[in-house]
């Protein structure tokens, strides 16, 4: 990436050569374009939000920002892209969007993340940090900054406009307004769930800001819950990209004598699936992991995967992470264990089972999604 501060040599994480998407975009190199031609002053406290691979706090490194992320995978980019390029350790401070803000903030550099709610959240977070004289630029690509984006901006930190648009990105200006009266944080939100969907029917789900469809129950995990597998007398189950976890609740409800683990490369996912686990005082035991995936789980060592794997990578359709979550599946079930997978009957997955496991088994269908079983032989 070329960029006023030096070319850093950037890559995304788990690197992956036949990924072919860039860590970096038209909307990254608009920004840090910006602040060399304005001159903006980053000698105070520099914050980026939602710096996807680390690009952006790579190229200002030498101002030693501090990076906010929600994404365990991101954040293990920078990690990787800082060394790639001779950043020492310790020079850019790395937060999740779980931890305490800094104090006071000079400069916010806000890369416009898919989930409007995650956004509304984390400016509410920092809104008390950011004085008078700081200076607010937001990024992105035009298809991802909507009236609703610059909105949020101005009910949470002040008068906002955007400039024009340069290979189809854009930047957003804010001008901090110390008087104006915030909204109180509305995340986490709670809800009750709905009536026939198996033993979660009637319980309580705590979503943190960002996570997929966070004030409601999506279709496709409602037709998941009504399809789990049957309770299977304890054993080792793992909800393979949680969210929410609602699904490996409703497996540690219908089996107390369960161990199931649940994980996601989202720090808000599993702050959420921690919160909606204790909420409906599950009893047994669980643990709560945020990472790559299986990585770090033993071989042979689980009897249940359930997965609801995503398609997209922010606003690219990918089927990157569903790969390496069925592979990381095979590696971690012992001989007999079975991966239970939902997704929408377009994308396929019957297909890659087969070819991974030798067997794939139709469990439930309908106009809009497919639940899959394949078995470890």
């Amino acid at each position: 990436m070329t960029t006023p501060w030096g070319e850093p040599v950037l890559a995304r994480f788990p690197e992956d050569p036949r990924d072919r998407l860039r860590a970096w975009d038209a909307s990254d190199e608009y920004l840090l374009r910006y602040l060399d031609r304005e001159g903006v002053p980053l000698s105070g406290t520099v914050v980026v939000l939602g710096d996807r691979w680390g690009a952006l706090v790579t190229a200002l490194a030498g101002h030693r920002p501090t990076q906010i992320t929600d994404s365990w995978l991101g954040q293990e980019a920078t990690r990787a892209n800082l060394a790639r390029n001779g950043v020492g350790p310790g020079t850019v401070r790395l937060l999740t969007t779980q931890d305490d803000p800094p104090e006071r903030i000079d400069v916010l550099l806000v890369r416009v993340p898919k989930s409007l709610a995650l956004l509304e959240d984390q400016l509410l977070r920092l809104a008390p940090a950011v004085h008078e004289g700081t200076v607010v630029v937001g990024t992105g690509m035009v298809k991802e900054i909507h009236t609703s984006t610059l909105r949020l901006f101005e009910r949470i930190l002040g008068p906002t406009r955007t400039s024009l648009a340069e290979k189809k990105a854009r930047l957003i200006f804010c001008t901090p307004d110390p008087a104006l009266e915030r909204p109180a944080n509305p995340w986490p939100y709670r809800y009750t769930l709905p009536d026939g969907v198996g033993t979660v029917s009637g319980r309580t789900v705590v979503n943190h800001a960002g996570v997929f469809c966070a004030d409601r129950l999506d279709i496709g995990t409602r037709f998941f819950l009504q399809h789990l597998p049957a309770v299977r007398d304890g054993g080792r189950v793992v909800d393979l990209g949680c969210g929410n976890g609602v699904v490996g609740t409703a497996m540690a409800l219908a089996d107390p004598r369960a161990e199931v683990l649940f994980v996601d490369e989202s720090f808000q996912a599993v702050a959420s699936a921690q919160d909606t686990y204790r909420a409906n005082g599950v009893p047994g035991h669980a643990e709560f992991r945020v990472g790559d995936g299986l990585a770090g789980v033993p071989a042979d060592s689980v009897d249940l995967v359930l997965n609801n794997p995503p398609f997209h990578s922010h606003q690219a359709t990918t089927d990157t992470t569903a790969r390496r979550m069925f592979t990381d599946a095979r590696r971690t079930l012992r001989p007999g264990g079975e991966l239970w997978v939902i997704g929408n009957r377009h994308l396929g997955y019957h297909v890659r089972l087969r070819r991974l496991f030798g067997n794939s088994e139709v469990v439930a269908s309908d106009p809009k999604f497919v639940v899959l079983r394949a078995v470890k032989r």
